[in-house]
């Protein structure tokens, strides 16, 4: 069995992947740091909910409401990060708007939800693996 068909593994390592192409292109904005006119991109945002409900109801285990106080999650999600053009918050005199202050700190949050996602991913493993074990053993 494939861990993309496990849900909550398989959202992980699309947030995983997501957050690696984020941090290419992170460091591409860096590199053209002092190019003229060019303007810094970022990824859409990945809804995590909807990666995860999208990979429920693909294997048929989609969300239920059993009681009035449960959160209700519409819409199914699918994987598709796109890069956009998002400006920095200045732009100098040849048109470069690259902050390369705001790309560092871009770059440490796109780490520390990868470091997260993957010691998530781990723990997963490791129950996976334990409750496939024969007992006592």
């Amino acid at each position: 069995m494939s861990t993309e068909n496990i849900g909550l593994l398989g959202a992980l390592k699309q947030k995983m992947t997501w957050l690696g192409q984020r941090q290419k292109l992170v460091a591409q904005n860096v590199a053209n740091a002092s190019t003229p006119g060019f303007k810094p991109r970022d990824l859409k945002s990945l809804d995590f909910a909807a990666v995860l409900k999208g990979q429920q109801e693909q294997a048929g285990l989609g969300l239920s409401l059993t009681n009035a106080g449960h959160m209700n999650v519409e819409g199914g999600g699918s994987f598709a990060p796109k890069a956009v053009v998002s400006p920095d918050s200045e732009t100098t005199m040849d048109g470069n708007s690259v902050v390369l202050e705001e790309q560092m700190l871009k770059m440490a949050e796109s780490r520390m939800q990868y470091e997260a996602a993957l010691g998530f991913y781990q723990k997963s493993l490791g129950l996976i693996r334990m409750a496939g074990k024969a007992p006592g053993r």
